[in-house]
């Protein structure tokens, strides 16, 4: 989950990199590329500030899980709407943030965590249905259509690279060469990025923005179901 965030970043900096050239805005690489770890950096600290108070406030006022959860809830709204005022400032990966929240809060205090968790997959049920029905109605599906076989050759070259440097990576780990598999299997299915900033590129007005938000579609078509029995069939035999 860590590693899926970071990479996360990374993407979506180098996305808005790539799109801020082809506006024609000047556009510093090296100097976004340097933004990655400080913006993972920041949004830690401030996730790990966010996640000491909020556990010191849940646990000497004890309340509801709804009650709880509603509080989390704004509070990483409010890191989502501190990184957008700050960018020019500071970058914060306000999304790792959110995450350490969990973590902390988790690690504090198994009770409060399990309690927001089940009532976070109940929101979360909801939210997922309006985020893919709002991207299903922007697909051109003739378009999509159109895009089919390249774009599956683009997405399967796209996840041989990304298999094989998941496997580089756990060079030098404990885990067995089945742990190792089942990482690369679990690091196969897209679907909330692509599903977030997929039709930004068509709405801001670039030429194939319609060929890219098709892609992205086609990328959670193909690959969320494609990882999701992988992990199933792998997960009980390959991990103890």
């Amino acid at each position: 989950m860590g590693a899926s965030s970071l990479d996360d970043v990374f993407v979506i900096v180098i996305f808005t990199i790539f799109l801020g050239m082809y506006g024609g805005e000047s556009v510093n690489l090296w100097l976004k590329l340097g933004e990655i770890p400080i913006s993972i950096i920041s949004g830690i600290i401030v996730g790990v500030v966010s996640a000491y108070i909020l556990y010191y406030f849940l646990k000497k006022y004890n309340l509801s899980p709804s009650q709880s959860t509603m509080i989390i809830l704004g509070i990483s709204i409010l890191l989502t709407w501190f990184e957008e005022i700050s960018k020019n400032v500071l970058p914060v990966a306000s999304l790792l943030g959110v995450m350490t929240i969990g973590f902390i809060i988790l690690e504090k205090s198994n009770q409060i965590a399990n309690k927001v968790s089940q009532c976070l997959k109940s929101i979360w049920g909801f939210a997922e249905l309006i985020l893919f029905v709002l991207i299903g109605a922007e697909v051109n599906i003739s378009v999509a259509w159109k895009a089919g076989l390249i774009g599956i050759l683009v997405i399967l070259t796209g996840l041989i690279f990304r298999s094989i440097g998941t496997y580089i990576s756990l060079w030098g780990t404990e885990l067995n060469w089945k742990e190792k598999v089942f990482c690369i299997i679990a690091y196969i299915p897209k679907a909330t990025v692509q599903a977030a900033i997929g039709a930004i590129p068509l709405s801001v007005g670039v030429a194939s923005g319609d060929l890219i938000l098709a892609v992205a579609v086609l990328s959670i078509l193909t690959t969320a179901p494609l990882g999701a029995i992988g992990i199933i069939l792998t997960g009980e035999k390959f991990l103890k």
